[in-house]
């Protein structure tokens, strides 16, 4: 018997995209053939972050070799086929719009001998000369726990490296592909710490799959456990009818209880709602963390000073 149909509540519910930036970079994106996952996993805030100066491109083309049950994106074999150019137009594309936070992800691409390490990191390096003030997050793939991969990427410097957990460990083997390990992907976070400790790692937790609260809880304790500094959480949303079904939608003041738990457990930053997405406003979401963190640690060194001072007089 299948399970009957939940109806979307209010609070997940929004405005069809518009605006002149988000116009600009739509036409942008068509007339150079550019992915993005914002279109391809048909985000609910794309037009909300085009319009505010965040975009996420997608590598690699639109087809992927895996096929998560969550996810949007085209399965299928492209057959080794990449455009050596990519690295280029992206950061072409970037220099023409009002951007101030770039995510750069891709499909995973299996077929490929190094999996498409080495062009993405080309992609990284690119952006990087090209505008060095931009703040430059990545969202990759697992490159099945391949440490020489993924130190590949990290040599390229970006500001933030991204790999996703999804879900809890024991919902893992139902959700995403048979090759996306829970296990592997707390590896590769692990891997870039280990690597360069001063890059900032993030990941993000889809809740509304039938999770329990101590299983999101283990996946907290996981992700600190190996560095993790920042974490989104977001309700997720059945794209298709072949897609898995969504088991409870998440109350937004389950998303304020989660955001609380996080930070008090020693994550950096925590973005968390109903609407959230690993790349949802990255540079507001991640920047506006670190502005109030580093405030903070100022204040403290100040007052520090000051009683120092007293303390010598």
């Amino acid at each position: 018997m299948s399970k009957p149909h939940i109806p979307k509540p209010d609070w997940l519910k929004v405005r069809a995209p518009s605006g002149e930036n988000y116009t600009k970079i739509k036409d942008m994106l068509g007339e150079l053939k550019l992915a993005t996952v914002c279109q391809e996993a048909k985000c609910p805030n794309m037009g909300e972050c085009w319009s505010g100066g965040t975009a996420t491109f997608m590598l690699m083309g639109e087809v992927c070799t895996r096929g998560c049950r969550f996810c949007h994106v085209k399965t299928g074999n492209p057959k080794g086929k990449i455009d050596e150019f990519e690295p280029e137009k992206v950061a072409y594309s970037i220099s023409q719009m009002a951007l101030e936070y770039v995510v750069i992800t891709s499909v995973d691409r299996d077929d490929l001998p190094d999996q498409g390490a080495a062009h993405f990191a080309r992609t990284v390096s690119t952006i990087k000369k090209l505008k060095p003030d931009l703040i430059v997050e990545i969202l990759t793939p697992d490159f099945r726990g391949h440490i020489d991969l993924i130190n590949l990427i990290v040599d390229a410097q970006p500001d933030v490296f991204a790999h996703n957990i999804e879900t809890v460990e024991r919902l893992t083997p139902s959700v995403r592909d048979p090759r996306a390990l829970y296990r592997q992907s707390l590896d590769v976070l692990a891997g870039v710490k280990k690597h360069d400790p001063t890059r900032y790692t993030k990941s993000s937790i889809m809740l509304g799959l039938g999770e329990l609260e101590e299983e999101v809880l283990q996946t907290l304790r996981d992700l600190r456990s190996v560095g993790c500094d920042v974490v989104t959480f977001g309700q997720y949303l059945q794209p298709t009818r072949r897609h898995l079904k969504v088991i409870e939608y998440i109350h937004p003041d389950q998303f304020k209880n989660w955001q609380k738990i996080a930070e008090d457990m020693g994550f950096l930053y925590v973005a968390s709602g109903p609407l959230v997405r690993s790349s949802y406003r990255a540079g507001e979401f991640f920047m506006k963390g670190i502005v109030e963190r580093r405030n903070q640690l100022l204040s403290k060194t100040t007052s520090n000073d000051l009683i120092n001072t007293e303390v010598t007089k």
